[in-house]
């Protein structure tokens, strides 16, 4: 008879629902029935070692916390700025919020301990500043210019530069192969903590959304709101609909990246057409629609030329989708699909893996801790340490 794990049932079920993980999920994980899940949160009954082994890991808790007197105190959710009638977060989403904040909470932790100064940035506006000022500081706080990008891909320069700066940001779409994350339930989150600030981009969509998130989130940074997002869209106007947190990271990442000055001498170089339009709006990472309603929000363009472009841009993107679906899967099929250790890499940020790698090649943390914020063994280091340097 195997071995049985008297676990505390309450602490069982907190992991279960914590999780977002129905009844039928998790029987299904450990082959019993739906009432015997409900039979050990309880009490009635004991699952053995193995199958609470797995339910931990499908949980993602630690084995030993089922064995805990009570409710352990968990990460608090962030706040929530999506607008009402969003998708209710799922077991994916919530996965991904609390693996941030642990790999947030160990490095805050670590650089309040080497006596780190604070970042000055995080918090230096608020609601009642001007989205044109806030805009203007991260540019320069980052170094960064829309007019003359360095990298063919505007991401990776404010991704880097972030990073330079302190800023840590992860990017994934997945959690493991059968569980996705859903960019209309979760486009992005910021953590502003000064020691440590974090943002997570769900990587689900093409470049140019995941651009303007980033710098959705880097507002939240700078003006010290730390919470969900999914309404990171220049298009997001309604003010009766969305949070006004969100509409006002929204109208600093616009004028962060599509400056007046800028646009103004583009519009002076653009005939009107959904090619030229497309192509000026790739230049600068962001979409069409982007620069679509930057062009009207200045009065650059009519309302008349707005929905007749509109229209005509739907049709290049969805042309343009088309191509860059057809690449990925050539790529797929010629190269087997990108480094898993590239892909961990990106997750968990450059900067935070070269942080924990350094504190682990100096002994200042252990290889089970590095190997668990890293989410790759800690043979394999080598593999994930030279991503960094490609």
């Amino acid at each position: 008879m195997a071995d049985k794990a008297y676990i505390t049932p309450t602490v069982l079920k907190w992991a279960r629902e914590s999780a977002k993980i129905a009844e039928e999920t998790a029987a299904r994980k450990v082959a019993v029935t739906k009432e015997k899940i409900k039979e050990w949160e309880n009490g009635e009954s004991q699952p053995t070692i193995k199958q609470a082994q797995t339910l931990a890991k499908v949980y993602k808790r630690p084995f030993a916390v089922f064995f805990l007197s009570d409710i352990p105190k968990d990460f608090q959710l962030l706040n929530d700025f999506r607008k009402n009638g969003s998708k209710p977060l799922t077991t994916s989403s919530i996965f991904i919020i609390r693996e941030i904040q642990q790999k947030q909470a160990w490095i805050s932790e670590a650089n309040k301990e080497n006596n780190e100064p604070k970042l000055p940035f995080v918090g230096r506006y608020s609601l009642n500043d001007n989205p044109k000022d806030v805009a203007a500081d991260i540019l320069n706080t980052l170094s960064l210019n829309p007019s003359n990008y360095q990298f063919e891909n505007p991401i990776k320069e404010w991704i880097e530069s972030a990073e330079r700066n302190g800023i840590f940001v992860s990017r994934t779409s997945f959690i493991h192969s059968k569980l996705k994350l859903d960019s209309e339930e979760l486009q992005g989150f910021a953590i502003a903590d000064p020691f440590a600030p974090f943002i997570f981009i769900n990587s689900d969509d093409w470049q140019a959304p995941q651009l303007f998130t980033l710098v959705h989130e880097l507002s939240h940074i700078w003006i010290a709101e730390s919470g969900i997002s999914n309404d990171a869209n220049p298009e997001a106007i309604n003010k009766g609909k969305f949070h006004p947190i969100e509409l006002f990271c929204n109208e600093v990442a616009a004028n962060a990246l599509m400056p007046e000055e800028l646009i103004n001498r583009m519009r002076s170089l653009l005939n009107l057409n959904s090619k030229e339009l497309f192509s000026a709006a790739k230049k600068i990472g962001v979409s069409s629609y982007a620069l679509l309603v930057r062009l009207l929000s200045l009065k650059l363009i009519l309302i008349e030329e707005y929905n007749k472009l509109k229209k005509e841009a739907d049709i290049e993107f969805y042309e343009f989708k088309q191509r860059e679906n057809e690449k990925k899967l050539k790529a797929k099929v010629s190269l087997g699909g990108p480094s898993y250790f590239l892909l961990q890499l990106n997750r968990n940020s450059r900067l935070f893996t070269q942080t924990v790698l350094d504190a682990f090649r100096g002994g200042t943390i252990e290889a089970t801790l590095a190997s668990n914020l890293l989410n790759v063994q800690a043979n394999k280091f080598n593999k994930l340490e030279a991503q960094i340097y490609k």
